[in-house]
């Protein structure tokens, strides 16, 4: 080992005894000074910048995708749009049973109830095959129509919502109600409305409407719910375990999903990013620091602070100011851009607004100044390392001098497509354990690889034709930056993903959560009726 390396292992160990007005600062910053470089912190940076670059991937080519090239969708389906129109009262009703019933898997609360009322719902609409399907957590639901068709579709469904604080809500989170909002329209305000019960629920009132007005569907369907999307999908692949043969003879997985802005706007997303989230513990023990309770403060003078060597170990990762990733080889595996994704990119690129989504954010600037093309790129190919919460010892008012024996922080990754969870986490270990920190512990919570799909996919160009024809696809991504595991589609199953819809909805995993239900005139986002007879057409689209 280098003298250089020996001196971090020595300053991961040693510099906990520092001042609390510096332990406040790294508290705040989290990962905003970088403990561990042999020299000055002039050495430091110069490290950073020689061993740590992040990729710089480049647009190869001018030509840009323009979904508005590929036609409408141009079926007529009236028999069945009518029938929509004589059911909202009742299909609005079908939304609020499913959004009044909680189902809160982090708290497991109404779970097995809601799993239950899935599975009896795909029953009464004509599934001839439904059951529940035990998982190492929360169970999973399996439907099966089997209309005897050409083609298959398979929905992937998730029953499960985000816990509430229902003092924060201006409508309780479970009565789901109908709300005026201004210059949106009637809106369903609940937990779930949006993310995701209120599509899914509408897709089988489409369903349930072509079957009902036909005799059977275009196409044969499958789904297959989890309740545990909220807390990663652990188990979601246990799901596909049972059922792997017959899925993988569909002819592409679809997710409902509110893709609209309030104007109308629709946005396509082919893919997601991966992800790995775990958690950092350091808790005092052999190296140092009070092992068994919090102590008092006054002892900081001889006994070490679990609760900076966790900050410590954090900011070691990082460059000074958070934004760049020091552990080794993390950036190495990073997929470039295909040239299909370089002429996404430039379809994005011409309708891109960094401003705009600066405002929505309640930010003032990115990273490094970027925009345009390089912010999405960097958006789109950056692997990151986010603290999401950290705490330790005491936090209530007042005052209360105490050493902490345990600081926990829980650390989500999110990874562009070549990177796998399990090597991610690994190379997380081998940095910690190079810099002095074997002692503090990672326990992983979940992860799953990026996945993506083709626009040249039938089911993807099926779906753009359809949203064509209901409104106007303005931007195809190739992925969002966010993280589903959809990989058991893409890569496990070999089937084409969408994830996308019309309609508006907005609040998910926060308060007032909604999704919009009667339009206001002029509006150009699909309520609820139009929702559907677009679902309606997807199934057709898709025959063809």
């Amino acid at each position: 080992m280098g003298t250089c390396a020996r001196s971090r292992r020595r300053i991961g160990r040693r510099t906990i005894g520092m001042s609390m007005t510096t332990a406040v600062i790294l508290l705040g910053l989290l990962a905003g000074l970088l403990l561990g470089g042999c020299e000055a912190p002039a050495a430091i940076a110069d490290e950073t910048t020689a061993t740590a670059p992040r990729p710089q991937f480049e647009i190869t080519t001018s030509d840009a995708f323009d979904p508005a090239t590929l036609a409408a969708y141009d079926g007529d389906h009236t028999e069945i749009y009518e029938l929509i129109d004589r059911r909202q009262g009742e299909h609005l009703e079908n939304l609020q049973r499913w959004l009044r019933q909680p189902s809160i898997s982090a708290q497991d609360v109404g779970i097995d109830d809601m799993a239950e009322l899935v599975r009896s719902d795909l029953e009464a609409i004509g599934f001839s095959e439904t059951q529940i399907v035990p998982t190492s957590g929360h169970p999973g639901v399996f439907g099966h129509y089997d209309a005897g068709a050409e083609k298959t579709l398979l929905v992937y469904m998730m029953y499960d919502v985000q816990p509430v604080n229902p003092e924060d809500w201006a409508s309780p989170p479970f009565e789901a109600r109908l709300i005026e909002r201004p210059l949106l329209g009637k809106v369903l305000m609940a937990r779930g409305a949006t993310n995701q019960k209120g599509p899914q629920r509408a897709l089988l009132n489409a369903v349930a409407a072509v079957i009902d007005a036909t005799g059977t569907l275009p196409i044969n369907l499958m789904v297959l719910a989890e309740g545990e999307e909220e807390l990663g999908s652990p188990n979601y692949p246990e799901l596909v375990d049972h059922f792997e043969e017959r899925l993988a003879s569909a002819d592409g997985a679809f997710f409902p999903f509110n893709s609209q802005s309030p104007s109308g706007r629709i946005q396509m997303n082919l893919g997601v990013k991966g992800i790995v989230y775990f958690e950092m513990e350091a808790r005092g023990g052999d190296w140092g620091g009070p092992k068994m309770a919090e102590i008092h403060g006054s002892y900081k003078s001889l006994v070490d602070s679990p609760t900076l060597r966790l900050v410590q170990a954090i900011a070691s990762m990082t460059s000074p100011d958070g934004n760049t990733i020091l552990i080794d080889g993390y950036y190495d595996d990073i997929r470039p851009p295909t040239e299909e994704e370089m002429r996404l990119i430039n379809g994005v690129a011409q309708n891109y607004d960094g401003a705009a989504i600066r405002r929505l954010l309640r930010v003032e600037r990115f990273v490094d100044g970027l925009e345009g093309t390089d912010a999405i790129m960097r958006h789109l190919y950056d692997v990151t390392l986010n603290v999401d919460g950290i705490w330790s010892g005491y936090t209530g008012e007042g005052v209360k001098t105490i050493l902490p024996h345990l600081a926990t922080a829980k650390v989500d990754s999110r990874l562009p497509p070549g990177i796998d969870p399990d090597e991610a986490l690994a190379r997380v270990r081998s940095h910690l354990d190079e810099h002095g920190f074997e002692d503090v512990v990672l326990r992983k919570l979940s992860g799953y690889p990026a996945a993506q799909s083709s626009v040249e996919s039938p089911l993807v160009q099926a779906a753009i034709r359809v949203f064509n024809k209901w409104g106007k696809v303005e931007e195809v991504w190739p992925r969002l930056a966010g993280s589903a595991p959809f990989y058991q589609f893409t890569e496990r199953l070999n089937l084409p993903l969408v994830f996308n819809g019309l309609g508006h909805g907005s609040g998910a995993h926060a308060p007032n959560e909604y999704m919009l239900i009667e339009p206001e005139r002029g509006s150009g986002a699909a309520g609820l009726a139009e929702i559907e007879k677009s679902y309606v057409d997807l199934l057709y689209a898709l025959a063809e």
